[in-house]
């Protein structure tokens, strides 16, 4: 200790306790060393900020690894990124002020009020607790009612978990697609959300910042207010139930055309018309009934047949959640798709070239069957392949070739195929004659089967490659009769569409080399020919059974991979943790 240390020390005492320095003089005097500590300055009280920082502190430090904490008797945060968001502020409250208000807290309220806009759910995100909460600690205010520290600390850390919950919802989606095996491989958006809360609060722009997470899409924000128009008509009462019986088209006369002209003037397929009505099936109501037939992807016939009545009949409460589980599915798309990008909508059999968000090009497609889908992912398409060779895959191979060359020792021949040892690199091509196909097991299988290009080819002469895991890639397609259904789902996972030549001379273009002509005589010739696509597109394969088009108007499709109902039920259970 130095030689006037305790002297100063004394001094300081004396400033708090008077009449003390005396005391302590005389023990110096004496030699006696004052114990350290005796004579500090005494520490100020603790504020109430600093307790509720406290106790934020204890209940993060506590959690530990398995990051469990508890406010108002529930558990929140299984995450490591509240402890994170708290641990980087040195535990201060992120809500509550040094005079106990919490004004912030007001943005996220009205921002998880509007959850429900979304398709999601206010109070999913307790917006009812948040809000009994912060109203009790302000009327204890009012009243100069002492305000808990451990309140306090409860609404900080409730808040907290909840703009970080909300946040990743709206961000990149409420459920994971991969715990419901919705064969959905394209992921959205990830951001560090510590340091998005921690900006918002700064910048004190919570709800701004949240409505910045939101898809940017038009396409989203068409469907949102589509949300929003179908709720209003449910709480009008819906639409009424068409009577069943024999098909009804026009110039037909029923009691059931009025209920069928009222359920198509509701959905907005029908304009009101004071001097139509009764019972007669007339020229407006059958170019209505075809309206909603292209709607809902039906066979635009004017027919009201089963199918046709079945979709009428749907309530409007199964087309809500319709609705919302397809607002989720946009939110587990990136948030950028591209200036230029191909869309193609599995559900809706039908590929688009999106330019600055507008559709310049449209045509058919067909798609995987129910038991080989066509999965959802993203990709970029570098090349085009001319004439291309169909390498038959090997599950193909085993599973429906080889039964037709045992059924058909001609098949290979009739079908230009040839037949090589295996797959590798050099393989050897082999006489078909050669080999003992009926007595060949498929699980035995050793061959190749290679398609030759021509008119047989099952690829057609474009095939579009966008390199990707699943080896699923466009091509053209003998098989022109198929893009006439309705329904589409002939192919093995791979995309046929209705017009190849189109789409390469879009893909082509700037290019003067490579005009209509040029393209069919190229694909006229014996040889493939690789030809790189100048400026690379993205390609979007997703699976949407509800959106609304530019025009505003509103189409459903069937579930036909049956992918809705599992996403109706995580959305209906408890949210998960982050």
């Amino acid at each position: 200790m130095g030689k006037n240390e305790p002297k100063a020390r004394v001094r300081k005492l004396s400033f708090y306790y008077p009449g003390v320095s005396f005391f302590f003089l005389f023990l110096l005097a004496l030699g006696i060393e004052i114990p350290q500590g005796v004579c500090t300055e005494p520490q100020p009280a603790k504020s109430l900020f600093d307790w509720v920082q406290e106790d934020i502190r204890k209940r993060v430090e506590s959690a530990g690894p398995s990051t469990q904490i508890h406010c108002q008797g529930e558990r929140i945060c299984e995450s490591s990124v509240l402890p994170r968001f708290y641990s980087q502020r040195s535990f201060r409250p992120a809500w509550v002020t040094p005079q106990g208000d919490f004004a912030q807290a007001d943005s996220l309220l009205q921002a998880v009020q509007g959850a429900d806009q979304e398709g999601l759910r206010a109070e999913d995100y307790r917006y009812s607790k948040l809000l009994g909460l912060a109203v009790e600690i302000r009327e204890q205010k009012i009243r100069r009612i002492p305000l808990s520290p451990e309140k306090l600390a409860d609404l900080d850390l409730l808040l907290t978990d909840t703009f970080l919950i909300y946040a990743a919802h709206i961000l990149d989606g409420r459920v994971n697609p991969e715990t419901i095996q919705a064969e959905w491989h394209a992921r959205g958006r990830t951001l560090d959300l510590a340091e998005v809360l921690e900006k918002a609060l700064t910048s004190q722009r919570i709800g701004a910042t949240l409505k910045d997470l939101l898809p940017l899409s038009p396409g989203y924000r068409r469907l949102r207010q589509c949300l929003a128009d179908y709720r209003q008509l449910a709480q009008n009462g819906g639409w009424p139930l068409v009577p069943g019986g024999p098909q009804i088209r026009r110039g037909d006369w029923s009691s059931r055309i009025e209920f069928l002209r009222k359920r198509l003037i509701l959905a907005g397929d029908l304009d009101p018309d004071p001097q139509a009505g009764g019972d007669f099936f007339d020229e407006k109501l059958d170019q209505a009934l075809k309206r909603f037939q292209r709607r809902h992807g039906l066979d635009v016939d004017g027919i009201m047949g089963p199918a046709t009545l079945a979709a009428l009949n749907i309530p409007v409460a199964e087309r809500i959640w319709q609705i919302e589980i397809n607002l989720e599915r946009w939110r587990w798309l990136p948030q950028d798709l591209g200036q230029r990008y191909i869309w193609v909508n599995i559900a809706n059999y039908g590929l688009e070239v999106i330019e600055k968000g507008n559709p310049v090009m449209a045509m058919r497609a067909v798609v995987g069957k129910r038991y080989q889908r066509t999965p959802v992912f993203s990709a970029l398409m570098t090349y085009m392949v001319f004439r291309p060779y169909w390498n038959v895959p090997p599950t193909i191979a085993k599973k429906e070739i080889l039964p037709l060359v045992q059924k058909e020792p001609d098949y290979l021949e009739k079908n230009e195929m040839k037949v090589f040892q295996g797959w590798a690199a050099g393989r050897k091509e082999i006489d078909p004659q050669s080999v003992n196909w009926a007595e060949l097991a498929p699980e035995n299988l050793v061959y190749n089967f290679r398609q030759e290009p021509g008119k047989l080819n099952s690829l057609g002469g474009i095939k579009f490659m966008f390199p990707n895991k699943f080896h699923v890639y466009m091509h053209d397609t003998p098989s022109r009769e198929l893009f006439q259904r309705t329904t589409r789902e002939f192919s093995h996972g791979c995309i046929r569409i209705e017009r190849p030549i189109e789409l390469a001379l879009y893909l082509l273009q700037g290019l003067p080399e490579w005009s209509k002509e040029n393209l069919l005589k190229e694909i006229g010739k014996s040889l493939d020919r690789i030809v790189r696509i100048p400026s690379p597109i993205p390609v979007h394969i997703l699976y949407f059974t509800s959106w609304v088009d530019e025009d505003g108007t509103v189409q459903f499709r069937n579930d036909i991979y049956g992918r809705d109902e599992p996403l109706k039920k995580a959305l209906d259970q408890k949210p998960p943790v982050l």
